[in-house]
């Protein structure tokens, strides 16, 4: 008796790290596999593109509007997603998130007409507003800064990465096999199941007292919609057209209203002080360019592939899997590459990378082989992403004090989204004053004009790093020393 009970601490103490290990895992792989679909949901129709507007009558301006309805209000009303999950408790917010993500699935596949299509893809990115934050805030509250955090913090960046290009190959395959429609309907079991185990897995965290900052969040969606609205418009009005200016100057005006409604607030979506660390605010403005591009390149080339190649959809999403197996190769090997060279010169080389495969991307005209032209500085661009998101994300997220957990996942994501919408519109618009017809080299003019803009902002990015992040990171280094 007296020898089994001496075994027994041994034995718990041996036990308690592998379930301890064990309900790690579970937690992470609920939090990348929901964070997936609103990823994954992104880039889907991307190469289901040109059979929509074939189908519904689509113009090129208004093509861009079924990513924009999405990733507009997405981020958008992300702060105010973030905002709730401090107010109600972040399990209890991400559940309802997929409830509300999984039913408006259904209506986007549904969809018969064009106002449908936008309107449900909308609703879809309410939805996914109040998830994405709420994944990320459950994510930092179960991995404790250091090497756990890092190690969840990269699979979490992986799967922004191999969600985005993975959607292009399911968007493909269901668009020839079946139809674009059944990519949003597989959302619906894969949510079923994930409210299930978010149910029984996920800590729920503490609730906070406090209110939401309406004024706020009104003011953010309502000023960033109208600034892309007037980007849009001005593809098709030119840029001094009252349709044009009117939508840009009022959106300029909420945006700098926005800012001063925070500034006063007693408990604002957006506090100010998330701006104050100067590695943050590099992150942040570092992210809206970089996804900005990547959001250009997924648009454009997805196009370019069908229309100069004639791919069928199917085979315009497998045109991506060099990148997408590279970005994996790259993503999963972040950590142990942190533990071996600097944050801020991993991200300086996946940025760097990235601007460079870009670069040459764009070069791509009717005669462009694929090997050559495509496949080798997507390779560049795969590993450049890989190396770039976790980094990227710790940077934003580092630092911030638990009463602004949610809000700080937020503003990570909503510079994420808010960047992806005005970059695309930029790049829709100077495409657009290139060429506007369908024709193999109207598609081929339009989509080296955008890759070029996606290169520039990219390069923007690295300025960006270089003159804000990694400064702040090294006079940091030093107060430690």
């Amino acid at each position: 008796m007296t020898t089994t009970t001496q075994h027994l601490p041994a034995r718990a103490a041996q036990e308690r790290p592998v379930g301890a290990r064990v309900h790690a895992t579970l937690i992470l792989s609920v939090i990348c596999v929901s964070y997936f679909m609103v990823i994954l949901d992104n880039s889907i129709v991307f190469t289901a593109l040109p059979q929509i507007r074939s189908a519904m009558g689509f113009s090129e301006t208004s093509l861009s509007w079924i990513t924009n309805a999405y990733v507009l209000v997405f981020g958008g009303l992300l702060l105010l997603g973030a905002r709730a999950g401090d107010l109600f408790g972040h399990r209890r917010v991400f559940v309802f998130s997929l409830v509300v993500f999984s039913l408006t699935s259904l209506l986007v596949g549904a969809a018969p007409t064009q106002w449908w299509l936008i309107t449900a893809r909308g609703l879809q990115g309410v939805g996914a507003a109040v998830l994405a934050p709420s994944a990320l805030s459950l994510l930092t509250r179960s991995f404790a800064e250091g090497r756990a955090r890092n190690r969840a913090m990269a699979a979490y960046s992986a799967v922004a990465g191999l969600g985005a290009a993975f959607g292009l190959v399911v968007g493909g395959l269901v668009a020839e096999l079946i139809s674009w429609r059944a990519g949003f309907f597989l959302n619906v079991p894969v949510g079923a199941v994930m409210i299930v185990l978010a149910l029984r897995f996920l800590p729920e965290s503490e609730r906070r007292p406090g209110r939401f900052d309406i004024a706020g969040a009104v003011l953010a969606t309502l000023g960033s919609t109208a600034v892309v609205l007037g980007i849009v418009d001005a593809a098709d009005f030119g840029w001094r057209a009252p349709w044009t200016l009117v939508p840009l100057v009022t959106g300029a005006l909420m945006l700098g209203l926005f800012v001063a409604v925070e500034g006063r607030a007693a408990q604002p979506i957006v506090p100010l002080r998330l701006f104050a660390r100067r590695e943050r605010s590099g992150a942040y403005l570092a992210r809206m360019l970089y996804m900005g591009a990547m959001m250009g390149f997924f648009f454009f080339t997805a196009q370019f592939v069908q229309s100069v190649y004639h791919w069928t959809p199917l085979q315009a999403g497998l045109a991506f899997l060099p990148m997408t197996l590279v970005n994996f190769v790259f993503a999963v090997q972040v950590p142990r590459i942190l533990d071996c060279a600097p944050r801020p010169l991993v991200l300086l080389t996946g940025v760097v990378l990235t601007a460079v495969g870009m670069a040459w991307l764009s070069r791509l005209d009717l005669h462009t082989p694929y090997l050559t032209g495509v496949v080798l500085p997507m390779v560049l661009i795969g590993a450049g992403q890989g190396l770039t998101l976790a980094p990227l994300t710790s940077s934003g997220v580092d630092g911030v004090a638990p009463a602004d957990a949610g809000a700080g996942s937020g503003l990570v994501n909503t510079v994420h989204q808010i960047g992806s919408a005005l970059s695309l519109s930029v790049l829709t618009a100077v495409a657009a004053s290139v060429s506007t017809g369908h024709t193999p080299a109207d598609i081929a003019a339009r989509s080296g004009t955008a890759l070029t803009g996606s290169a520039v902002l990219l390069a923007l990015a690295a300025v960006t790093v270089l003159a804000l992040i990694v400064p702040a990171r090294a006079t940091r280094n030093e107060r430690t020393l």
